[in-house]
């Protein structure tokens, strides 16, 4: 996992909680930031998860060629 999968991940976390306070003090304004935060987090999990496996098909690459 690395730095953006795990900051998408807090950042879900955190949409979730906001999402919930919202509805126990009826805070539309801060329910929907909480969507926002959530949506946003996974956004950014997902980029980090494609610079993962980017990474690693460069690195198999590169690994072929030094071998080829």
């Amino acid at each position: 996992m690395n730095r953006d999968e795990l900051s998408g991940k807090k950042n879900q976390v955190r949409g979730r909680v906001k999402q919930a306070w919202g509805d126990l003090t009826a805070d539309d304004k801060l329910r929907n930031e909480g969507v926002a935060d959530e949506a946003a987090g996974k956004v950014e999990e997902g980029i980090g998860k494609t610079r993962r496996k980017v990474g690693k098909t460069l690195r198999d690459v590169a690994r072929k060629i030094d071998e080829g």
